[in-house]
């Protein structure tokens, strides 16, 4: 079996060597954030708001040298880790984590960064998904909101709570409830209805989390003319909403199929599909 690197710091290491310690504080404290990407077409999809975000939540927790991840270091090295994996013309998910070094209790001893990257082949079954999502409401714990509430971060219990209960009735995703119980994400994405002629999608104030792809479609859907709210959403919107769908950064856009007894159509989505195959910000934005 082929040995499957990944980048610790700026050194290319073996998967399987040990690069974590006790005092690692992201094992420890949850201390830091993470980005997912998607590498396709020698490239990183949409990497100025991967790195617009990455930069302002590092900001935002203190982190020093934060600058230091811009778009040539990303590049550059995401690159030489997709060609130590023998990936070249493959599309692939990219995860970046960056924590706080050094130790410390709650208080760091330092603030400056240290990252991981790690790059996995994106199987043609997830790339080809004909059929919509199976959803559900996940209710037995809620996302509390504040102003980190937005931030990829690697506190995650919820989400693994979440995780465990989508695994166990074997739905395709579910869908979060913020404190109030109003519609937060997805546990993999950012959530969009489409209910009376208007896109609606939780604001950040609800909690979620202020993803790429969120505003790659909030944009796509308005040069449509389709008019996109941002909105706190009861759930039982999902009884009457004509089309809901979830976007991430690594699948795009996934039509949901169904909701208990409740079916949907796919028109909206499959526009917004279809726009996203050609959609360059390099045109688009002034």
């Amino acid at each position: 079996m082929s040995v499957v690197y990944l980048n610790f710091n700026g050194q290319l290491v073996a998967e399987h060597e040990n690069i974590a310690n006790i005092e690692n504080r992201a094992l420890r404290y949850g201390d830091g954030v993470f980005e997912t990407m998607l590498w396709k077409d020698g490239d990183i999809r949409f990497i100025d708001f991967h790195l617009e975000r990455l930069q302002k939540s590092l900001q935002l927790l203190q982190f020093e040298e934060f600058t230091k991840f811009d778009t040539f270091f990303l590049r550059s090295k995401v690159e030489e880790l997709v060609r130590k994996n023998n990936m070249v013309g493959q599309q692939v998910r990219v995860r970046m984590i960056v924590y706080r070094s050094g130790g410390g209790v709650y208080a760091p001893e330092s603030n400056r960064p240290i990252y991981t990257l790690q790059v996995t082949r994106i199987p043609t079954s997830l790339r080809d998904k004909k059929l919509g999502l199976i959803v559900d409401v996940y209710s037995t714990f809620k996302k509390p909101y504040s102003e980190l509430s937005h931030l990829k971060s690697n506190n995650a219990l919820v989400y693994v709570m979440a995780g465990i209960y989508k695994k166990k009735f074997a739905y395709d995703e579910v869908f979060l409830l913020n404190q109030e119980g109003f519609l937060c994400e997805a546990l993999y994405a950012n959530i969009f209805v489409y209910y009376e002629k208007t896109l609606y999608t939780p604001a950040l104030t609800e909690g979620c989390v202020e993803g790429v792809m969120r505003r790659v479609v909030m944009d796509m859907a308005k040069d449509e003319g389709i008019p996109v709210v941002e909105a706190q959403i009861h759930p039982d919107i999902m009884k009457e909403a004509d089309e809901i769908f979830c976007t991430n950064a690594v699948q795009g856009v996934q039509w949901v199929m169904g909701y208990k007894q409740k079916r949907y159509f796919k028109r909206i989505s499959r526009i917004l599909q279809d726009k996203l195959q050609t959609w360059d910000y390099n045109t688009e934005e002034s």
